[in-house]
């Protein structure tokens, strides 16, 4: 007689879960491989730069004022006529370094005569003017 003590039939079924741990390990062992197959990245980036003389000393710079009655100054000197005015307007375009001309403005003064200034400069060709003293009028 034979006699049946356990239920084997649970144990029977197939296993239906799949063992993921040596998955795990190729994929570890593949994320490595690839990790070290990679180029290392270099953030620099590789120019050719044109190699130039640096320049030499910055420019001079010239002083020119107009007071309030019309009275104009160069460098401290006070210019006596346009002709005068002339004369420093073509010693600085021919000059081989260009000085840059720094105009100041007492705010009495008018605007024609600035304007006289401006189309002389230009008249004889000076190109590095500029104002000074804007701040003030702010």
């Amino acid at each position: 007689m034979a006699m049946q003590t356990t239920s084997d039939n649970a144990d029977a079924e197939p296993m239906m879960e799949i063992n993921t741990t040596p998955l795990i390990d190729v994929m570890l062992v593949l994320l490595i491989m690839l990790i070290i197959t990679i180029p290392i990245q270099t953030h620099a980036v590789k120019l050719d730069m044109p190699r130039g003389v640096a320049p030499p000393t910055p420019p001079r710079t010239v002083e020119l004022y107009v007071d309030f009655d019309g009275t104009k100054t160069w460098d401290g000197n006070v210019v006596r006529s346009m002709a005068d005015l002339d004369g420093y307007f073509r010693n600085a375009a021919t000059s081989p370094v260009p000085p840059e001309i720094h105009l100041g403005v007492n705010r009495l003064a008018r605007y024609e005569w600035v304007a006289e200034i401006l189309a002389h400069a230009q008249r004889v060709d000076v190109t590095r003017i500029g104002f000074t003293g804007l701040d003030r009028f702010r």
